[in-house]
């Protein structure tokens, strides 16, 4: 080992830097946590400082928890305009643009598809069922094989659904229910089984988690998603710490993904450096293994060739372009994809919402009264600065956010239209718009509230035992 821990900091990239001051802060409160003694939180300190001194040197900023380096994109709007640049990765989202990121050049860039009206259509006619106002409103917007899995289901050939949940705090936000809403009518629409992986391993391994507590979350977060209604006999949810240690099928498809991805590919693909542990490096195996039914011998009767679709938001997609380019490899099908947008913080559509931020997210756990208080205080308005100015020029939909949050969830279509048209004309004030939300979003999360008491431990522990569905594979 080197004697100087710092030798090799200017060869790493603004990012991999960002990414080390990162850990070494959460090394830092570890170790005050864990009261370890005085000399080695001295040294991990001093580390910490050193870090940052390289990073302002190497990015002329300084370290924001949470920020990454402007001059750091995935996406570049074709302009060299740092307004114009966008950051999306499966742990940080980042614009400086106030509509939110650019799916048209995402879709560009992560060479998915766009769901068309075509597409939609055909998803009506299959299924027999107006489509979802998330198809409708473009909020589900890009795809990978989605007709792939429609030939699949008008020839007879079943499918099943997979998507997640990253347990990091007991109360999951309204933006957490996106996902689950989408796999409820995808499921009730298709009939088909549907996995929920609770990535409780990861966040032990990102967060300052010990194992128990993030096994916890995952517990209480089933309760979230059980709330949501679905039907235990179609469904099953399981925790990565309680399953991998019961599925063989389960861990024989993490080695063979595993045996097929090499250090410098996830390093491509997630920015992994060398001083991140080797289960950050080994986990998106982890990720990927749901995707093959034969993790599940229990549901599909140990076949190896049903197709999966993964319904997620799109800084999900880097797990899965991963797993799709592994597949065939291992002789398993390519996951289909459905990508959702982010839902944006109260704050605006720069970045997503966060669990961390109290005040950047409304909480499945919040009062009436703290989210009526939440709206009027912290959700970035499209309006004008004065009621005369707004009654002349009208608001700006496009980064009002209490307006994005009702796209989401305000079913009626024609009074989205009318609040649209009387927002932008100036007829409706800023004001009026939120006690519009307030008023939508009170009642959704009071209902999801009354039916999460009703899930008790005996419920979750039989979502969440490995068993048969209710269909034969």
């Amino acid at each position: 080992m080197a004697d100087n821990p710092n030798c090799d900091l200017k060869s790493l990239s603004p990012l991999q830097l960002f990414q080390r001051v990162t850990e070494q802060g959460e090394k830092v409160r570890a170790l005050k946590a864990g009261k370890a003694p005085k000399d080695e939180i001295d040294a991990a300190v001093r580390m910490l400082l050193s870090l940052k001194l390289s990073y302002k040197a190497t990015t002329g900023q300084d370290y924001q928890a949470g920020l990454p380096p402007k001059d750091l994109v995935l996406i570049n709007n074709g302009t060299n305009k740092e307004e114009d640049e966008d950051f999306v990765d499966p742990w940080t989202v980042q614009t400086s643009n106030a509509k939110g990121v650019d799916y048209d050049k995402l879709i560009v860039r992560f060479g998915s598809s766009k769901i068309d009206t075509d597409l939609i259509n055909r998803i009506e006619r299959a299924t027999g069922q107006k489509p979802h106002r998330f198809l409708r409103r473009g909020i589900f917007f890009s795809h990978r094989d989605m007709d792939q899995i429609l030939d699949a289901y008008e020839n007879k050939k079943s499918f099943y659904l997979y998507t997640g949940r990253g347990p990091s705090s007991q109360a999951m936000h309204v933006g957490h229910l996106i996902q689950f809403i989408f796999a409820k009518w995808l499921q009730e629409v298709f009939d088909v089984p549907l996995i929920i992986q609770l990535t409780d391993d990861e966040k032990y391994l990102w967060k300052d988690l010990t194992t128990e507590k993030a096994y916890e979350y995952a517990k209480e977060n089933a309760k979230d998603i059980i709330a949501c209604g679905f039907d235990i006999n179609k469904t099953f949810i399981f925790s990565d710490l309680d399953y991998l240690g019961t599925s063989t099928g389960f861990y024989k498809n993490i080695v063979k993904v595993q045996k097929h991805v090499t250090f410098n590919q996830v390093k491509g693909i997630f920015g992994f450096t060398d001083s991140d542990c080797i289960g950050k490096i080994s986990f998106p195996a982890i990720q990927a293994a749901p995707s093959f039914s034969s993790s599940f011998p229990q549901i599909f009767n140990n076949k190896e060739n049903i197709q999966c679709l993964i319904p997620c938001a799109i800084d999900q997609d880097p797990y899965f372009r991963m797993t799709r380019d592994v597949a065939p490899r291992i002789g398993q099908p390519k996951p289909a994809l459905l990508h959702s947008v982010f839902f944006p913080a109260l704050q605006g559509a720069q970045t997503k919402m966060s669990a961390s931020d109290p005040n950047s997210s409304i909480f499945l756990t919040d009062t009436p009264k703290q989210i009526k208080t939440k709206i009027n205080k912290h959700a970035f308005s499209g309006g004008r600065d004065t009621i005369e100015e707004h009654r002349k020029y009208g608001g700006n939909c496009d980064v009002d956010v209490s307006f994005m949050y009702l796209t989401f969830f305000l079913e009626d279509d024609d009074r989205l239209e009318q609040l649209k048209q009387a927002y932008t004309s100036g007829e409706l004030l800023t004001g009026e718009l939120k006690k519009v939300l307030i008023e939508t979003l009170q009642p959704l999360i009071a209902a999801h509230q009354e039916r999460r008491k009703q899930v008790t431990d005996e419920i979750v522990k039989q979502f969440m035992t490995p068993r048969k569905l209710a269909f034969e594979f």
